[in-house]
């Protein structure tokens, strides 16, 4: 079954990994079994002290949403081995005739070649006017004829070389074989059966007729088969026991893993005539074969968002992937939807909040463990309930849970918010702990936030920060870029700042000195960052 990832936004703060975690638990325990909880960057160290706290592993990583080769619903015919016979190939490929081509694999499973009714077609052609086959493997040529070996000398051969020929009427002098290179088949010809073993032929086999033991008796190299096939058959199926490695396509091979991204196949297979391809895994061994009808619908990843409804801060390729559901509490953004979904949007301090409450409409207790996870997930987001967007409700919603996993709240905040800063810390890891991405009226621009107990230590490493956010500003191509480091203690914000230094002046009437400012009473960049910079834009 395909899982539906639930996923909170880049750069994953303790709310959105939290808010995956429990959405994606109380789903599966209501039956839906296929959701699985991820994330779409690095854990911080103050989420990573959350998980740590309460004993959960971090969400599952993903990259993108963009539609793969493992989301198609590719053939699965049977990789065979390069030392099977062109007869049991065949039969693979006429169990099932949709599928054009089958893949022939080495020993470790890796890919040897392909193998479609195309080339054994041409190989039968080839036979007719030539008719010598070399070193086929014994256990091949029992194999296809259901044959036997009668004389003690055929335990000894491995395998068989030689010209095929049908024995003519045993009054016929002119013999169409000679000597050791032939593979000679008769009936019920005593006397002919005797003249190609006293020849030393390579290989004699006898349809539908017994053979004397005085002939088996007889000192000789040439292996004596019995098949219960008449000639003809037995004569064509000779040219079957070959191994089908020796005809398969073995140049010009075009394979695609699991982790290819179906746009960039299709552009490889529009310009190629192959009506099948191989498909390897990350070991590269064989796991099945795609042609160009699996291309023209294929599934789409299915997804939930949780802790936002911003393109630019959800996963890559969220526009090839189908949205589910929506859980969230921010301001309503530009993600588009094929389908009618569900949709939650609640004007409260922490989604983690929100899906609390789902557990409760549900009537499913979340365990000690989860509850405790959720209670620190809403004092983080709500910076101990300072925040302009804390709630009365998150706070009664933090309180019910922190009783249920026995832990203070208090305590937890404390823990959660020194463990946050720490001074060895690079400003890279820091700056990017808390980033988001926004686009507001034609504007580009991105805004980080540090919540601190102490923000002067953190602006003593300004020059630093400064140097990455003009790096980061170039890259992106950014308007503007802003780091506030929040102070939860007194409940303000320094704010440094590139870019026009009008936006700041005229958004937040502040004037800037050396690309700082510091912001009384502002603690949230959704609350109070964001819309004061969305109605300066209009």
């Amino acid at each position: 079954m395909d899982p539906i990832y639930v996923t909170g936004h880049r750069n994953p703060d303790t709310d959105s990994i939290v808010s995956a975690m429990a959405y994606a638990a109380l789903r599966n325990a209501l039956g839906d079994r296929e959701f699985v909880a991820a994330r779409l960057g690095h854990i911080s160290d103050e989420t990573q002290l959350v998980l740590d706290r309460f004993g959960f592993e971090p969400p599952v990583r993903i990259q993108t949403m963009r539609t793969q080769v493992r989301d198609l619903d590719y053939d699965t015919p049977p990789a065979l081995s390069g030392a099977v016979t062109i007869n049991r190939a065949w039969d693979a490929l006429q169990s099932d005739r949709s599928i054009p081509s089958i893949p022939v694999t080495k020993e470790d499973g890796t890919l040897y070649g392909m193998l479609s009714s195309a080339e054994i077609a041409a190989y039968d052609m080839k036979t007719v006017s030539d008719t010598f086959v070399d070193q086929i493997p014994v256990f091949n040529l029992l194999s296809v004829l259901d044959g036997k070996i009668l004389n003690e000398s055929g335990y000894l051969v491995d395998t068989i070389s030689g010209e095929v020929s049908i024995a003519l009427p045993q009054s016929n002098e002119n013999l169409l074989f000679s000597g050791k290179n032939n593979i000679v088949i008769c009936g019920n010809q005593p006397d002919m059966a005797r003249r190609a073993v006293e020849h030393g032929v390579s290989c004699l086999i006898v349809c539908q007729a017994e053979v004397s033991d005085e002939l088996r008796q007889i000192p000789t190299k040439t292996c004596i088969v019995a098949t219960p096939f008449d000639a003809f058959k037995a004569a064509r199926m000779i040219y079957h026991a070959i191994p089908v490695q020796r005809i398969c396509r073995t140049e010009d091979l075009e394979a695609f893993h699991l982790t290819d991204f179906v746009d960039d196949v299709k552009e490889i297979v529009l310009k190629s005539r192959l009506r099948s391809y191989p498909i390897l895994d990350e070991n590269d061994k064989v796991v099945g074969t795609l042609s160009r009808y699996h291309l023209i619908k294929p599934r789409r990843k299915r997804v939930v968002l949780v802790d936002h409804n911003e393109a630019a801060q959800s996963v890559p390729g969220l526009e090839q992937a189908e949205i589910l559901e929506i859980i969230d509490h921010h301001r309503l953004a530009d993600i588009q939807t094929l389908n009618p979904i569900y949709f939650r949007n609640e004007p409260v301090g922490s989604t983690a909040t929100i899906i609390a409450g789902m557990y409760q409409e549900k009537g499913l207790m979340p365990s000690e463990k989860l509850a405790g996870l959720i209670a620190a997930a809403i004092v983080a987001d709500t910076v101990m309930f300072k925040s302009p967007t804390a709630t009365y409700r998150d706070q009664r919603m933090a309180e019910r849970m922190a009783r249920i996993a026995n832990v203070s709240l208090k305590d937890l905040g404390t823990e959660i918010f020194s463990a946050s800063n720490s001074d060895d810390k690079p400003a890279e890891s820091l700056l990017f702990a808390d980033f988001k991405d926004f686009h507001i009226a034609g504007h580009d621009f991105g805004v980080s936030q540090i919540m601190c107990v102490d923000y002067t230590r953190m602006l003593n490493r300004k020059d630093a920060f400064l140097a990455l956010m003009e790096k980061t500003m170039q890259e992106r191509g950014y308007s503007l870029i802003m780091l506030m480091l929040t102070d939860v203690l007194i409940e303000g914000t320094q704010i440094l700042y590139l870019g026009d230094e009008d936006i700041i002046t005229q958004a937040f009437n502040m004037q800037l000195k050396d690309h700082t400012c510091f912001l009384p009473g502002v603690v949230s960049r959704k609350k109070q960052i964001i819309p004061m910079l969305s109605a300066l834009w209009g």
